[in-house]
């Protein structure tokens, strides 16, 4: 290449050595240059950015759906961003609708919810919306794509495998408990995208615990899967026999010689829903398989199942059955596990007797009597309603009575989990609810101080708008902040739900929600004990020699907690007399504690759940007793003009043993 200064006169006039200099310096340059241009250069993005964020917490939100003009669909990913390329659409402003269960967009003045865009590639717009769920969508836990818009636009995301592990594309209910210092995982029927039928035998994988090296549960669960020679999540219960494996009541526990063990209760399933074989299988450690132990009739009249639980009584160690409710429990040992005859339900029909023969076990004032029985059937809620509806018990003998806290409206529970919660001291449940607003898609949380209840105040905290959120499960070994945030999953579906319109990638897959117990909307009415003389929030056969029989009145429901509109409640006792009820806080001492919380008597926004809570004196003794009745049956008490406050019924006459 020939090289030319731009002033002839210039040249003549340097020396040799200084042009000797110019050149190389000149040579240099272009060598400088021409290395530049075989080093790559970062290419502008061809896709415009739009990320969804909760106003509340400023977090993406998964699942949220984004709609053109035209009806292209796209969905956030579990980071809540999308990235957009549409040819036909870019350099232009484009109208997204905005859609998602439990997040809301405002409506614009024609009732649209959504926003229109400036599109363009590398640009970006993030999109606010209000969450409407208590409970806080996190992510995607199982299937294809779970980070496919954050891969697409070159974000950080936390997962080995952010957009395919194990080659699984959708999973059905999860089951899962820590064993051997792992986090073992069991999903349902799998699908694959070879073809349109998978695996139907059980896949597994393992994921490390957050205090052993694994991820923040707020961010992702880190799955390994058990894979095949073809990479595809691969059966881990090869149970002999034609049709589907199905395992549930998976527990982990060391056996009396200290070695540790994994079980799981099976199913074989044939002509699409038809159980035709159940039994107990036991993991192997050398295959990584399940292995069966035995084999249990189906009309058996007491079928473990479910998300178990181990709890201690008094210094056995017990595995409870929670489906949804822990009425079926077993001793924690294998020789024991493996005799359904040694299963016992916590019910209140005669021991033997059957669903067809629902004979009542009652005592010697005629009161329904709940007891743990071998070869007996629980009542679980179906059951329930069948024997109030006939007569054989009243409305107020059942033990459960899952409610609606605000409306009083029945909740029936179909499926879900019961864990003892640190924080609140309490046993908590999620359930999702069967028939509710949409089929099985409404989750709720309830709270009691005993495994086995009362469970009565219940609220919902997701929701889903004609979708199934089916067979929630609680992820005990996730709970932060002393289980003030606790963490849960279910099987985010359209099957059952009526819509025929599936979620892309996210159907048929497991969904992460986190839940902050110190929400003031899960200031749960609980039961408030009254024994003898005075009164009580907790109950106050905990820790006591008193039987477990000891008859405690529960005479209605109050808040434990202060909330906006509340008024604290506190009891006053003098020496030799019985407690009574003020709302004048005391000077000084424990009295100055408050003992529970009524609503205002004349709350504006009372919830129509809520009743009156009357005061009843007596002329001669100054007697006082309190009722959310107009009357007493006792004679020679007045009622009190105004109500205390309001309060919540009690339900049922049950009040389970604190075990």
């Amino acid at each position: 290449m020939r090289l030319e200064t731009h002033s002839p006169g210039l040249a003549r006039s340097t020396s040799n050595t200084d042009r000797s200099g110019v050149c190389l310096i000149m040579a240099q340059a272009l060598l400088v240059f021409a290395l530049a241009l075989t080093v790559d250069t970062p290419a502008a993005s061809p896709y415009f950015t739009i990320e969804v964020v909760d106003e509340q917490t400023g977090r993406g939100v998964p699942l949220v759906e984004l709609k053109t003009v035209n009806e292209i669909r796209l969905v956030t990913d579990s980071q809540g961003l999308v990235a957009f390329n549409e040819p036909g659409l870019m350099n232009q402003s484009v109208f997204f609708h905005v859609k998602s269960h439990g997040y809301e967009f405002p409506k614009d003045g024609f009732g649209s919810r959504g926003k229109a865009l400036k599109v363009q590639a590398g640009g970006s717009a993030q999109i606010k919306v209000k969450r409407i769920n208590i409970a806080e969508r996190l992510y995607r836990v199982t299937g294809e794509g779970i980070y496919r818009d954050s891969v697409l636009l070159g974000r950080p995301v936390p997962l080995s495998h952010p957009v395919l592990s194990g080659k699984v594309l959708g999973s059905d209910s999860v089951v899962n408990t820590v064993y051997q210092g792992k986090l073992r995982w069991f999903w349902g029927d799998t699908n694959q995208p070879s073809y349109p039928l998978g695996n139907f035998n059980v896949p597994g994988a393992t994921s490390l615990l957050p205090e052993q090296g694994g991820l923040d549960p707020s961010k992702g669960v880190d799955l390994e899967y058990l894979v095949g020679e073809n990479g595809f999540a691969r059966a881990t219960a090869p149970v002999p026999g034609p049709g589907p494996t199905w395992i549930d009541g998976l527990v982990a526990f060391t056996d009396p010689s200290g070695r540790e063990r994994m079980f799981a209760w099976y199913v074989k399933i044939r002509n699409l829903l038809e159980a035709y074989e159940r039994g107990l299988v036991e993991f192997d450690d050398a295959s990584q398989t399940f292995k069966k132990v035995t084999t249990i009739p189906l009309n058996h009249p007491v079928i473990p199942g479910g998300h178990p639980f181990l709890k201690t009584v008094d210094g056995v160690p017990y595995v409870y059955f929670a489906k949804p409710y822990p009425l079926i429990r077993v001793k924690a040992d294998p020789k024991v596990l493996a005799d359904p005859s040694q299963y016992e339900a916590y019910t209140c029909l005669v021991e033997g007797a059957r669903l067809d023969d629902p004979r009542i076990d009652r005592d010697a004032q005629g009161r329904a009597r709940y007891r743990w029985k071998p070869n007996t059937p629980p009542l679980f809620a179906a059951d329930q309603a069948k024997l109030v509806a006939s007569g054989a018990l009243k409305p107020n003998e059942g033990l459960l009575a899952l409610r609606d806290v605000e409306t009083g409206k029945g909740v029936v529970a179909h499926g879900g989990s019961v864990y003892w919660n640190e924080h609140r001291k309490r046993w908590v449940l999620i359930t999702v609810e069967a028939g509710g607003t949409s089929y099985v898609g409404e989750v709720w949380f309830a709270e009691a101080g005993s495994p086995l209840g009362p469970w009565v105040h219940a609220r919902k905290v997701v929701t889903h708008d004609k979708y199934s959120f089916y067979n929630p499960k609680q992820h005990p070994m996730f709970d932060q902040d002393g289980g003030k945030t606790i963490y849960f999953e279910g099987t985010y579906t359209h099957t059952f739900s009526g819509n025929d319109q599936a979620t892309a990638r996210y159907d048929y897959n497991q969904v992460m929600y986190r839940l902050d117990l110190d929400d003031p909307r899960l200031n749960l009415p609980r039961p408030i004990f009254r024994q003898n003389s005075g009164f009580t929030l907790e109950d106050p056969r905990l820790g006591s020699d008193m039987p477990k029989d000891e008859n405690v009145v529960t005479p209605f429901y109050a808040l434990p907690r202060a909330s906006d509109g509340t008024v604290a409640v506190y009891e006053l006792k003098a020496a030799g007399q019985e407690g009574h009820l003020t709302l004048t806080k005391p000077e000084g001492g424990e009295a100055a504690t408050p003992l529970f919380h009524l609503l205002a008597a004349d709350a504006p926004s009372a919830p129509a759940a809520s009743v009156p809570l009357y005061e009843f004196v007596k002329a001669e003794t100054k007697a006082k007793r309190y009722s959310t009745e107009t009357s007493l049956e006792e004679p020679g008490f007045t009622r009190s003009e105004t109500p205390l406050g309001r309060v919540w019924n009690n339900p049922t006459l049950q009040l389970p043993p604190r075990e």
